[in-house]
């Protein structure tokens, strides 16, 4: 694998700790702003918005640029929002700063999973993008907990500024690792890429993304508040099951990366079939300390193993499209990341407590199921389809001939 893939995925691992780390500052943030955890919850849906918004924007005004400058750009503007979210003086100030920040990074996602598939031959694109969304899951081993802890030890403004100083680093890896230009007669089109998008079965896809990702997502934006207020986890052991779900999910991008190529459908099917059975067991057991801690960890797992088959079988839906439909994959992410956030928040808001988050979280893996079993079928008719126009309309032998007999 080459080393600016591992860079790629240093810049996704700094960025998104940002996305995640919120998880666990969220009651000192809602108290340092003077908002309801509920309200400190948008904040995280600001960032998906932002990066709904920006992939395929971004994608399509950075399609001409080298990937190398689009990648460093991206990162110092994601570097500068973080900035002034770190001195923002209150909610509404820090709210537009998680947009701005989600715009950089949402195009640095399209950007840096096309620019992974490019540096790779085809039999290896499926582990090239679970080492780019490797980042994003080391993000909630390391950055997440590591944000949280800092957090704690200091104030949430503390991990805003650790952030900004890491993707500055990561932008100058970036700026070392990434070759400069494109290859040699490489004319990308968006018109053309537009038009390679065009099938429904991609479409699906996305919309499995959306309710996959939305599954794993509405569970883990209040598990600080699930752990502590209902399961009775003390406040100092918030990170260690937060990382323990990163090991997790690290588990499952590694055994993902392995049978996403392969088996993508299997791969789908059985990981948001786990995942809809264990946020449920996690709503009926949340009392449950041992049960729960357990449960995060394999909520990581199977959250995390149908990442690098979501991710990289739009590309083989799609080859002709290979910037705006990773791009839009990425929207399709937070479609989820913002859609899901704001039902567990209505959840609360209903009465129905933390524990109700993981109920949300059970129906929407349940509907990517149904998702994944549709694009099996759609896929199966197409298989079948090819095979029958490739049957000859005539048989090569005489007409009520037998072969081998004259």
């Amino acid at each position: 694998m080459p080393l600016a893939v591992y860079m790629v995925g240093l810049g996704i691992f700094t960025q998104g700790t940002s996305e995640f780390m919120l998880s666990g500052l969220l009651p000192g943030m809602a108290d340092d702003l003077g908002v309801s955890i509920p309200d400190a919850g948008l904040l995280i849906s600001a960032f998906a918005v932002g990066m709904v918004v920006g992939a395929p924007l971004l994608a399509v005004a950075t399609l001409r640029w080298p990937r190398r400058t689009a990648l460093f750009s991206l990162q110092a503007a994601f570097v500068a929002a973080h900035v002034v979210g770190a001195l923002a003086p209150g909610y509404a100030v820090l709210f537009v700063t998680r947009v701005i920040g989600a715009l950089a990074y949402a195009g640095y996602w399209g950007v840096a999973v096309a620019t992974a598939v490019a540096l790779v031959p085809a039999d290896a694109k499926a582990r090239a993008v679970a080492v780019v969304a490797g980042g994003l899951t080391l993000a909630t081993i390391v950055g997440v907990p590591a944000g949280t802890l800092l957090g704690q030890v200091s104030d949430w403004r503390a991990a805003f500024w650790a952030v900004a100083a890491a993707t500055a680093v990561s932008a100058v890896c970036t700026l070392l690792a990434v070759p400069g230009g494109r290859d040699e007669g490489e004319r990308p089109s968006v018109g053309a890429e537009l038009r390679a998008m065009a099938r429904p079965q991609l479409w699906l896809s996305y919309a499995v993304t959306a309710f996959a990702f939305g599954a794993v997502i509405v569970t883990f934006s209040y598990l600080a508040a699930l752990l502590t207020e209902v399961t009775g986890v003390p406040e100092g052991w918030v990170p260690a099951v937060l990382a323990l779900f990163g090991v997790g999910g690290l588990a499952g991008i590694v055994i993902g990366g392995r049978t996403g190529q392969t088996r993508p459908l299997g791969t789908l099917g059985a990981g948001l079939g786990a995942l809809a059975v264990f946020s449920a067991l996690l709503a009926l057991t949340a009392h449950v300390t041992a049960v729960v801690i357990t449960l995060v960890f394999l909520l990581g797992l199977v959250g995390y193993v149908t990442n690098p088959a979501l991710q990289s079988r739009v590309f083989a839906l799609a080859p002709g499209a290979p910037t705006l439909v990773g791009a839009t994959n990425t929207a399709a992410f937070n479609v989820g990341n913002t859609v899901a956030p704001l039902l567990g928040g209505l959840a609360i808001d209903a009465g129905h407590g933390y524990a109700s988050v993981a109920w949300v979280g059970a129906a929407l893996a349940a509907v990517g199921t149904a998702g994944v079993l549709w694009a099996a079928v759609l896929q199966r008719r197409t298989a079948d389809g090819a095979f029958c126009k490739s049957v000859p309309k005539r048989l090569p032998w005489g007409h009520g001939e037998t072969p081998g007999v004259r």
